[in-house]
């Protein structure tokens, strides 16, 4: 009876020690543990290279954004600046074709000044009288001739500046050779025109000399 006890108890032990189950059931409860371990670690990986790739996207975006500002501020000034230009060069065309003719009309002055002292100089009652016929031609033409030129001028905008007695003494049209008191006129107002001016399509082109009434 006692033997057989003994006999037991040995295979009891032999089927514990060579049972697959319960040897396989410890090294697999170990790797599991060792995955769940490495799963995590794996996931603060990869949150923090998420991190890392954001911070670096949101530095370039900003560096893109303060190009894109500089690239457009840029277009905008020289666009302006295109603008200007192609204003400034169409007042040049047009003030070349306003006042082109500047130098050619201020040499014709001179002839359209000694025309009218011509015509001032011969009396009239010279002129009413038929005692010297030809003197009247020759004035009847020198008028006309002073007429025909000023319709050229009127034609291409040159204009007679000829201020009336009274008339307020402007800067811009008259120059003053001398100042003044005159018998009923008003201080600052031209007294006497000496020489007329002319004005080219509202420019003045020579202003009119004239004597300026003052205070007595």
């Amino acid at each position: 009876m006692a033997s057989w006890c003994v006999r037991a108890v040995k295979q009891s032990y032999s089927v514990v020690v060579s049972s697959p189950a319960i040897i396989r059931a410890s090294p697999r409860l170990l790797c599991t543990a060792a995955q769940q371990k490495s799963g995590q670690g794996s996931e603060e990986d990869q949150n923090a290279e998420q991190s890392a790739a954001e911070k670096v996207l949101a530095e370039e975006k900003g560096q893109l954004e303060e190009q894109l500002k500089e690239v457009t501020d840029k277009y905008k000034r020289a666009l302006a600046d295109t603008e200007n230009l192609r204003t400034r060069s169409q007042k040049m065309v047009e003030d070349t074709k306003l006042y082109g003719i500047q130098g050619f009309c201020k040499d014709l002055l001179e002839v359209a000044d000694i025309l009218e002292k011509a015509t001032e100089s011969v009396p009239s009652e010279e002129v009413s009288s038929q005692k010297n016929p030809h003197l009247k031609n020759l004035y009847d033409g020198l008028v006309m001739t002073d007429k025909q030129i000023q319709k050229v001028f009127t034609k291409h905008g040159l204009v007679k500046l000829n201020p009336d007695g009274g008339q307020k003494f402007d800067p811009y049209e008259h120059e003053a050779l001398f100042h003044a008191p005159v018998e009923g006129k008003e201080p600052g107002t031209v007294a006497i025109v000496t020489k007329v001016g002319y004005k080219l399509h509202g420019r003045t082109l020579r202003p009119a000399l004239v004597g300026v009434a003052k205070a007595p």
